[in-house]
């Protein structure tokens, strides 16, 4: 007979990276469904409320001692997962993003076993833990050993395992289990006072959100909305911060568009400014799948975005937006216009985009994750 996964640890980067927001909704999606659930990272994870039934958050303590230039996180995030899975009786632990998480999970593991207790491993990649943090010679033996100790490894697109495929020498068969999207909060909400105040009833309202940095070009997203305002009232919001702001700021001001470009920080409740948006877009050099994308299609507004990486499996080009080449300005800026320009075309890409969006519905994604753990226990128990 089959057993059940009841009680799994999660273990996390508790920003608001992918990895970690992925990591915590499906954390919270699971423990509605009366899983118990166990949050191990350093801090309380970014979308993690203060309380959810059958939710744990276990937080790995800091170490200072004189002798140590660097705190010794990787061994005091290990010992915390083997306190965890000891005193609660873990079935299965699943670590998002390889590095450090799936090393320190094959080392868990390993310590658990001289206490005659085994515990599968799910390492989930993400992505430029693959793509640029384990490429790098420093860390690739590691990774790629960690990645074929693991006992199921996912990954959150066709494209991302293809490129794992061909960078590591991979044993294991690596799962395909896509991003997901919660309609409970992300919908078209009616925003009109919102919306009013940043942009005119004319004109249009075309969004970004990020982590600023450069391989999401935002730069290219400057120079297509100088096309794009040319040609159409717009105004152009850049939700998030980093290390591109300054840049970006000045650049701003050189095309002359300072006065219709609204940077507006970090923002919780990103769903809210998606809300009074027209246009998302999306301009990377590298996307494994694109999150922010899917949460704008979830919100009724459909995409332009480069044909990097996962994108195409997120953004049907010509349905719910349109996907171009990395770079190609004159690409993009067409595309939005095709979007905008009509009223009537518009309507219909955003109707186009929910239904996309839908194929990633949480309630969907969430069995394959719920399969794939039976599975995996099932095979090492």
């Amino acid at each position: 007979m089959l057993k059940k996964v009841q009680k799994v640890g999660i273990v996390c980067y508790p920003t608001y990276g992918g990895s970690g927001v992925v990591a915590t909704e499906l954390g919270m999606s699971l423990a509605k469904l009366g899983f118990e659930i166990h949050f191990i990272s350093y801090r309380r994870p970014a979308r993690l409320g203060i309380f959810q039934s059958n939710v744990f958050y276990h937080e790995v303590p800091s170490f200072e001692y004189p002798l140590f230039e660097f705190k010794p996180f990787d061994t005091a995030l290990a010992s915390k997962i083997v306190e965890v899975c000891l005193s609660e009786n873990i079935q299965i632990l699943h670590v998002h993003y390889a590095i450090p998480h799936a090393t320190i999970a094959f080392l868990v593991r390993e310590i658990l076993k001289t206490k005659n207790i085994y515990l599968p491993i799910i390492t989930t990649l993400h992505g430029t833990d693959i793509t640029l943090v384990g490429v790098d010679p420093s860390f690739y033996p590691v990774v790629e050993f960690s990645i074929n100790q693991s006992d199921g490894v996912t990954a959150v697109s066709e494209a991302l395992a293809a490129q794992t495929y061909l960078t590591f020498d991979i044993k294991n068969k690596i799962k395909v289990i896509p991003n997901f999207i919660d309609f409970d909060r992300f919908y078209r909400k009616r925003e009109e006072g919102l919306r009013r105040s940043f942009a005119k009833d004319e004109e249009k309202i075309l969004i970004h959100i990020s982590n600023f940095r450069k391989v999401k070009r935002i730069d290219d997203i400057l120079k297509v909305f100088a096309i794009v305002k040319s040609k159409i009232p717009s105004k152009l919001l850049l939700v998030g911060d980093g290390p591109e702001r300054v840049a970006l700021t000045i650049m701003a001001k050189e095309l002359n568009i300072e006065r219709d470009v609204i940077f507006t920080g970090k923002q919780d409740s990103v769903e809210d400014l998606l809300a009074v948006s027209d246009c998302f877009l999306l301009t990377s050099d590298h996307e494994s799948f694109g999150l922010a994308a899917l949460e704008a299609m979830a919100c009724e507004v459909p995409v332009v975005s480069t044909n990097a990486g996962g994108l195409r499996e997120v953004n049907e080009d010509g349905f719910s937006g349109f996907t171009c080449n990395v770079g190609d300005i004159q690409a993009l800026s067409d595309a939005v216009l095709k979007i905008i320009l009509d009223q009537e075309t518009l309507n219909q890409f955003k109707k186009n985009a929910k239904v996309q969006a839908q194929k990633f519905d949480i309630k969907i994604v969430l069995k394959e994750y719920i399969d794939y753990y039976n599975e995996i226990y099932n095979v090492d128990n």
